[in-house]
């Protein structure tokens, strides 16, 4: 019988990368309908409008995070099922560098799998600590590149035994129709918020100005909601001004809406080129990425960690960070190269969703294995 699976994370409606990669993952391993989420809600959570799949699983408990103390409770809903699944990110959690994670941790009864996406090069004290704790604390850890593995495995006191590298997935999209269009169209989406680094793409957009026809730069995605609520619009605002500034207004078009899943193929799927001029050294794992790459939409990305691993077979171009000069010639080569290889990611079916989300189901099935000796023992002859 296939294991049960609950899911601990933030959950559709609400709109950020984590939602989508959760009900993504929980989608393919609710075998039976048997499964089911705890949702990680935050009063700042933008949410409407995202619909979810007929096989993903039903909301079983909802952990409110503005208030300490949910963790108890969580923790026994959890418990209702064979294996937890935990998407760790710093930030979702209640406590200082979201602590509040361990004890429900420690009061599980099930195997646990914790899914990091995020493994910090240089964290502070509390950081490191709360993370190392984790490790010590639950069965197995999954990291999405290999850099974020070494990272793990080399920075920090965990069990490099308890890690498994298990990729981020990717929809099936490739196979969806192109889009006719008259000129060049770049595509950057997701979460907007200072560090994506929109501006060096906008000054490499004003680079490419002797291009016949112009390209056309859509910038997709709403404002973080937690930037929206410390600062506003202040960051967008900024990037229409430089837009303005540098004559290529024309060429920019803001699609401020989060998309549902038809619609997002459309969009990625009527791009040229993805562009991800993102600011961080840190960025071990991207789902935009992966989806760009599985869409065989070639991709000119700033060298982060998950682009230097994954674009190295070749589905796009690698340039410095903060280096406009850099993105437009590679934006240029792309372009005047429409059929360049798309490698790696592109056909590749170990790396969709369906067989992603296998190797989790062989990951928990060695768990409750391992588990199952212990169980046997306990019970009275």
């Amino acid at each position: 019988m296939p294991a049960k699976f609950g899911f601990l994370s933030t959950y559709p409606p609400t709109q950020c990368g984590l939602a989508t990669f959760n009900a993504a993952l929980a989608t393919h391993l609710n075998t039976g309908g048997a499964s089911g989420v705890v949702r990680l809600l935050a009063g700042d959570s933008v949410s409407g409008g995202i619909e979810l799949d007929r096989g993903a699983p039903r909301v079983v408990h909802t952990w409110h995070t503005d208030n300490r103390g949910g963790w108890q409770a969580a923790a026994n809903a959890l418990n209702r099922f064979d294996v937890a699944i935990i998407q760790h990110e710093y930030g979702i959690y209640p406590g200082d560098a979201g602590d509040e994670v361990l004890p429900l941790l420690r009061a599980l009864r099930i195997p646990s799998i914790i899914v990091l996406h995020t493994v910090l090069s240089n964290p502070d004290p509390l950081q490191r600590r709360v993370l190392e704790r984790i490790g010590a604390t639950a069965d197995a850890l999954v990291t999405m590149t290999d850099t974020a593995r070494q990272r793990l495995s080399g920075g920090y006191e965990v069990d490099p035994r308890k890690i498994s590298v298990i990729p981020h997935g990717a929809g099936s999209r490739a196979g969806a129709p192109r889009e006719d269009h008259d000129r060049p169209h770049l595509l950057t989406w997701g979460l907007l918020g200072p560090g994506k680094g929109i501006e060096w793409a906008i000054r490499a957009l004003a680079l490419l100005g002797d291009l016949d026809p112009k390209p056309l730069y859509t910038v997709a995605g709403r404002t973080h909601p937690k930037v929206l609520e410390q600062f506003g619009d202040v960051y967008r605002d900024s990037l229409e001004q430089l837009a303005a500034s540098l004559g290529v207004s024309d060429q920019v078009r803001w699609a401020d809406a989060y998309f549902e899943e038809d619609e997002l193929t459309r969009l990625i799927r009527s791009a040229d080129v993805v562009v991800l001029p993102y600011d961080s050294t840190e960025q071990v794992t991207s789902g935009v990425l992966i989806e760009a790459v599985g869409a065989e939409v070639p991709v000119v990305a700033t060298e982060f960690p998950h682009a230097v691993e994954l674009l190295a077979d070749g589905p796009g171009l690698l340039v410095p960070h903060q280096d406009p000069e850099a993105m437009a010639a590679a934006v240029r080569r792309v372009l005047a190269e429409p059929r360049m290889p798309i490698t790696g990611l592109a056909g590749g079916p170990t790396l969709r969703w369906p067989a992603v989300a296998a190797r989790y189901q062989a990951l928990a099935s060695r768990l409750l294995a391992a588990r199952a000796p212990l169980a046997a023992s306990a019970v009275p002859a």
